[in-house]
């Protein structure tokens, strides 16, 4: 029997007071060039959005999910991290393809999964959680990375909406600056209402 294919998972934006929280699904292609992933943390924005390139284009299956700010509201951050790593493996198994303009189911069979953190999400596929597993297992890193840029592309949106709030610089996360312009202006619709905003 041939080795189990490997698919890395993770999510960016638990902190932040407002947007979603985006996670990634990705299986690498064999000669993908795993040497040049890193945590994307660890990373410059112009090194993500590189890696980030070669990643739509060598991995062999890539899923991007989501959770509004409303359902962080609803669930709680953690809940709504692991369903948006459930909703990005689901994405990663139906593949679009733009040049035939169909469609097709990738198969569950002869693939496993690794979450990065302490927690998995509901998977249809034998799962487990390791730590620091975005430093560690290069298809958590290109995760990492598609989830970081993805989310970071999407704040950068709501701030042409929302320009009082800055999204575009700090990306949602509790800099002095956004504090004080949700003190001031009051939460946007983008807000994590059930997180505390204090100077």
């Amino acid at each position: 029997m041939s080795e189990a294919l490997l698919c890395g998972l993770d999510e960016a934006g638990r902190g932040p007071l407002a947007g979603p929280v985006c996670a990634a699904a990705v299986i690498l292609a064999k000669d993908f060039p795993v040497s040049l992933l890193n945590d994307s943390k660890k990373l410059s924005p112009a090194a993500r959005e590189k890696l980030r390139q070669a990643i739509f284009c060598g991995a062999s299956a890539w899923g991007l999910g989501w959770a509004s700010a409303r359902e962080i509201d609803e669930i709680n951050i953690h809940r709504a991290s692991l369903l948006a790593m459930k909703r990005a493996f689901e994405a990663m198994l139906s593949e679009f393809s733009p040049l035939q303009n169909t469609s097709r189911i990738l198969s569950l069979q002869n693939k496993r999964a690794v979450a990065d953190g302490l927690f998995i999400p509901d998977s249809p596929v034998p799962c487990e959680a390791k730590i620091k597993a975005d430093s560690q297992v290069p298809e958590v890193m290109a995760a990492s990375i598609l989830a970081k840029t993805a989310r970071d592309r999407l704040m950068e949106y709501y701030g042409l909406f929302y320009p009082e709030y800055s999204y575009e610089k700090h990306k949602g996360y509790p800099t002095k600056a956004h504090r004080e312009a949700v003190l001031r202006w009051g939460p946007s619709p983008i807000q994590r209402m059930s997180f505390r905003v204090k100077l």
